[in-house]
């Protein structure tokens, strides 16, 4: 992304485009082959989803994000997972 913001951490980088206030968010994920085999890279995106879920069932509107898992969230707990994701919406939004 080009335009937006964007912030990285130890497990996650996250780019952020604001929209539509009124428009629900979108989110996507880029999970390469340096995360791991296939299993783990869709273990990791299954958490990314129901991450994103909590947070647009929350109210979360009006942004565009792009969420990059980095190899070291192959085995970071989900509730790690949970904190890096959090705290990088709450700066980049």
């Amino acid at each position: 992304m080009k335009a937006g913001r964007r912030r990285g951490g130890e497990l996650l980088i996250t780019h952020a485009f604001p929209t539509d206030s009124g428009a629900p968010a979108r989110f996507g994920f880029v999970v390469s082959k340096a995360v791991g085999g296939a299993v783990r890279r869709n273990a990791v995106k299954r958490r990314l989803r129901a991450l994103s879920a909590e947070r647009i069932a929350a109210g979360y509107a009006g942004v565009d994000v792009v969420v990059r898992a980095l190899p070291s969230a192959a085995t970071a707990s989900y509730e790690a997972l949970r904190g890096e994701m959090t705290g990088q919406l709450g700066s980049v939004a």
